[in-house]
């Protein structure tokens, strides 16, 4: 299990980067969206705080992920974003889909195999 662990760590800690990292530099070019999923960007856009947040908690998870460390911190932190990630896939943009199921099934995994440390957090 640890192996596993390790390499689901890894995997998401280099998405997490590349996103991250291409977004802040601008490495690609925006893809166009149409619908939806143009609206539901564009409303993002115009909070004009909540993707550069996004994506500089992403960075930093996808550095705790790679160097290992904080990472009991970071597969909570990280949470809130992949449901995000799978809904707005679900719903809006489904070609995403294997990608975010990926990312939402490698965090779930993450938590259950350090759910020891957890554990007090479901105490009332």
């Amino acid at each position: 299990m640890k192996i596993a662990t390790i390499i689901i760590r890894s995997l998401i800690g280099l998405l997490l980067l590349f996103a991250s990292i291409s977004y802040f530099l601008n490495l690609f070019p925006e893809p166009v969206l149409t619908g939806n999923m143009k609206l539901f960007n564009d409303g993002i856009k115009a909070s004009g705080y909540l993707m550069p947040l996004v994506k500089t908690i992403e960075f930093t998870c996808g550095l705790s992920f790679i160097t290992g460390k904080f990472n009991r911190l970071t597969y909570i932190l990280l949470m809130p974003i992949t449901v995000n990630i799978i809904f707005t896939h679900i719903f809006l943009a489904p070609e995403g889909i294997p990608l975010a199921s990926f990312m939402i099934l490698g965090n779930l995994f993450l938590i259950y195999s350090k759910w020891d440390s957890y554990k007090g957090l479901f105490v009332a």
